[in-house]
């Protein structure tokens, strides 16, 4: 008989929700009886999920940013779901984890540098956590075009996980991975979900109550369908990670048993798309229909003009003018200060990664990047446009535009990071460059309450310059 799979793919992620300026998650409302929102999801998911070891049997990804909470918070946790991946890579060769592109911005709406950034940013940190480099890499959204699979299939990854109707096809088999083919005779591996099965277990509690249950009547029929029977076949489940005992209590032990019992008599082998991609590489190829994701059925415009799966959306294509608006300004200053030093501008923001995971200082990397010797004062500079340059990536955090209205702390964020992304363009070039975007952050307007871009904007902006400029006057 063929061989025959079946996996889960849990995606862990929260945006990263720290005030700019402290550090620190401000007390969020519902969160009750915890702090916030990830002190919450992680008693409920993060910990049971790891504590039963779900993590050394499925597949998975956790975002950086919320791998970077985690590590401050609960190193220890960290830690075992760190030894749980590695005892598949040691066992198979291969992960049962995929890389996230940093920080959650959907990829389609980037520029290609953006995208390069992101992608290369994801990789080094699970590199960094992980101790060996990733086969598979996860879309936030899953939101897909060719340009960013071609950059991901140039940095090293094998394949990526979609749903269904992404592919450009009336007669896909999504127990079969396929290639996409790419520019330059290149090519990238695509696993498709199983949408019954994935709706069922995000969208339907009565059917998770059981896991034999749920294994006999929703499983065990998908590999008696007729097929040939030399044919290999693996479906997958792809979910919100964080649907196992936070969205959905006591899923963490459905998925437990589901994984560790419920198909144990049957012939049927629990697998993850590394393992499975290895022993069974793809025979076929495939289209997908570009601008799509798994989240919502409208593209992308959910992140971008709006659309009809939130209603009075139409302060989220103002969110999108504004910032892009920001990002021009900083991207210019950042390019016509660099060019003076470097042919490599866009590579020096892609390493500055070695900064942000702590494994180097402002003053060490800028010192050892190839083909710059500077004054004390040209470095100061520089430092200031690369956090200008973190903080103009922080705000493409595609959870900024998710939800239905603007009074929440996910798209308040994104108007504070590029408050910031200002402000340390200003330091850094001596120009005053706010007053340039304002008119563009006051269309940006709440329908919960009066609040709007612009006051969020200011406001953030004044919090920095006052806080940045005493912090300079300790250190002098």
């Amino acid at each position: 008989m063929a061989d025959i799979a079946f996996g889960i793919h849990g995606h862990f992620y929260q945006p990263s929700r720290e005030d700019p300026i402290s550090g620190q998650i401000p007390t969020e409302r519902g969160s009750e009886p915890y702090k916030n929102w990830n002190e919450l999801i992680y008693h409920h998911c993060y910990k049971p999920n790891t504590d039963l070891r779900n993590f050394e049997r499925i597949s998975f990804n956790i975002g950086p940013t919320l791998m970077d909470w985690m590590e401050k918070n609960y190193p220890g946790t960290v830690l075992e779901i760190i030894r749980q991946e590695n005892g598949n890579y040691e066992k198979f060769g291969v992960s049962n984890a995929l890389a996230q592109s940093y920080h959650h911005t959907i990829l389609p709406l980037s520029t290609r540098e953006d995208k390069i950034t992101q992608i290369q940013w994801g990789i080094k940190d699970f590199q960094r956590r992980f101790g060996h480099s990733p086969s598979g890499m996860w879309l936030p959204e899953a939101a897909v075009d060719l340009e960013s699979l071609e950059i991901m299939a140039d940095s090293g990854i094998e394949f990526t996980i979609l749903a269904p109707w992404q592919a450009d096809s009336t007669d896909l088999d999504v127990s079969q991975p396929y290639w996409i083919e790419l520019p330059n005779q290149k090519r990238i591996g695509v696993f498709f979900y199983n949408r019954e099965l994935s709706t069922q277990i995000s969208f339907d509690p009565l059917s998770t109550v059981n896991a034999d249950r749920f294994a006999e009547e929703k499983i065990l029929p998908l590999f008696k369908k007729d097929s040939p029977n030399d044919q290999p076949k693996y479906f997958l489940v792809a979910s919100d990670g964080e649907l196992y005992g936070h969205h959905q209590p006591f899923r963490d032990q459905f998925l437990d048993h589901l994984m560790n019992g419920a198909l144990s008599q049957y012939t049927i082998q629990h697998t993850y798309p590394a393992l499975w991609f290895r022993q069974h590489p793809p025979v076929q190829t495939i289209r997908i229909h570009e601008n799509t994701s798994w989240s919502c059925h409208h593209g992308v415009s959910r992140w971008s003009t709006g659309c009809g799966c939130t209603s009075l959306s139409d302060w989220k294509r103002h969110l999108r003018i504004a910032i892009d608006q920001v990002a021009a300004i900083v991207d210019r200053e950042f390019e016509n200060y660099l060019q003076n030093f470097t042919s490599d501008i866009w590579r020096f923001r892609n390493e500055y990664w070695e900064v942000l995971s702590g494994e180097t200082t402002d003053e060490q990397f800028i010192d050892l990047f190839p083909g710059l010797s500077l004054t004390e004062t040209e470095k100061y500079k520089i430092k200031n446009l690369l956090l200008a340059q973190v903080d103009r990536q922080k705000m493409y955090t595609s959870c900024g535009w998710f939800f239905d209205d603007f009074d929440r702390i996910e798209p308040q964020n994104v108007v504070s990071y590029a408050a910031q992304s200002i402000y340390w363009t200003e330091i850094a070039t001596q120009k005053a460059l706010i007053d340039a975007v304002i008119p563009y952050f006051e269309k940006i307007r709440s329908q919960m309450n009066l609040v709007s871009g612009d006051i969020i904007l200011i406001q953030q902006y004044r919090r920095a310059r006052q806080h940045y400029s005493i912090t300079e006057r300790i250190k002098q």
